[in-house]
């Protein structure tokens, strides 16, 4: 028994330092491994100019796809009015030829109205 004794007192003072190297090496990891945590947060986080850049680009697209749907709306309507002519009195392609280019016409102008007032808005920012 005190063979026994003796193997384990000896065998607690031969895991002390391997505990101690293995606490060291634990709180290295733990280090490292927050580190890159704390990398990993700060690069998925986008920062002010990030945000700010990615709110121009959606006003820029929704500012495209408003002035793009002015255009196409008064192509429609001007193609809807001519058609209507034409079916009403009777003057085949001359109606919808007539009201398609106008319808245009208006397009662009809404277009032009659009973006300056849009311009206008921008300088005041």
């Amino acid at each position: 028994m005190a063979e026994g004794t003796k193997d384990s007192g000896n065998g607690s003072r031969d895991k002390s330092p391997d505990e101690a190297a293995l606490s060291a090496r634990l709180g290295s990891l733990d280090h490292r491994l927050s580190a890159i945590r704390d990398g990993r947060k700060i690069g998925t986080d986008p920062s002010g100019n990030e945000q700010d850049a990615a709110q121009a680009k959606a006003s820029a697209m929704a500012v495209g796809l408003r002035l793009s749907s002015e255009l196409v709306a008064g192509v429609l309507v001007g193609a809807a009015l001519g058609w209507g002519f034409d079916r009403l009195l009777s003057t085949s392609p001359w109606g919808l030829i007539v009201f398609l280019l106008l319808g245009f016409v208006a397009g662009v102008i809404n277009v032009m109205r659009a973006a300056g007032v849009m311009a206008k808005q921008s300088e005041r920012l």
